[in-house]
């Protein structure tokens, strides 16, 4: 029963609501597939569906549906996520290079970490994260990373229900505490296969002014996790994009602009 201060879903919340119901795998859906997975009528589906397609935020080829070039587009026109990303990408190559292993930078938003970058080379572990993808910050390394930098953010999460991806994630509060405190020690938190079987996790978190602002990670196989080896060169790309992100950074890069002679 709808409460009497809710309002009825608007034509927008529906729209959202049909968008929302792809996934990540990038199957595309029939028409009664999308009807299915997004909980609308067949007219509604068919009626937004059709609307969706001619603004360009989904695809319809041979009948089936699939989400549009132009919600890439615009997801990359989210300025904080381009900004971190256009300062990360070299270091996040530089980390490639060196460790030849599959590389992540996430942000938070809410409790869950959104992959905003990923690089991996040929024949790389099978990974759930993708880039525009999500997962909960209590089973990442990545996540935990950003929780370890942010007290506000860890309280709020203990306080929470811990999600369950696999039998190794970490679901007792006290446990994950006492793992971001080490974190907090060490500046890199660690994970062994509490997202994904098979896969372990270091990362550690971008600092800007005192505030977590991404992290970044290495992913490999568990039978090549030595997470100390790794350590040093993920804290230190982490420290290099903090750096390079800071205000003093960016005030230096304006002034030699600004000086820059002029070429005759």
């Amino acid at each position: 029963m709808q409460r009497a201060d809710e309002r009825p879903p608007s034509m927008l919340d529906r729209a959202v609501q049909l968008l929302t119901a792809f996934r990540p795998d990038g199957e595309s859906l029939t028409f009664s597939e999308l009807v299915e997975a997004g909980g609308l009528t067949r007219t509604t589906t068919h009626r937004l569906a059709h609307h969706l397609v001619r603004l360009g935020l989904l695809r319809c080829e041979d009948g089936r549906y699939s989400v549009g070039l132009m919600l890439f587009e615009l997801g990359r026109l989210v300025p904080v996520s381009r900004t971190i990303r256009d300062a990360a990408v070299p270091f996040l190559q530089d980390l490639f290079e060196a460790t030849h292993e599959t590389v992540h930078l996430g942000l938070r938003d809410g409790f869950d970490v959104v992959y905003a970058e990923k690089i991996h080379g040929h024949g790389s572990i099978d990974l759930p994260s993708r880039v525009g993808g999500r997962l909960p910050l209590t089973c990442t390394a990545v996540g935990k990373a950003l929780l370890a930098a942010d007290p506000a953010a860890e309280a709020q999460a203990l306080r929470r229900p811990l999600p369950r991806l696999t039998k190794a994630s970490v679901t007792d509060p006290a446990a994950l505490a006492a793992q971001l405190a080490e974190a907090r020690q060490t500046g890199v938190t660690l994970e062994r296969e509490e997202a994904n079987l098979g896969v372990a996790c270091v990362a550690s978190a971008i600092i800007v002014g005192g505030t977590a602002r991404a992290a970044v990670s290495v992913s490999v196989p568990i039978d090549r996790y030595e997470p100390w080896r790794l350590a040093a060169a993920v804290r230190t790309t982490a420290l290099g994009i903090s750096r390079q992100l800071s205000p003093a950074a960016s005030r230096s890069a304006a002034a030699g602009t600004r000086q820059r002679p002029r070429t005759r």
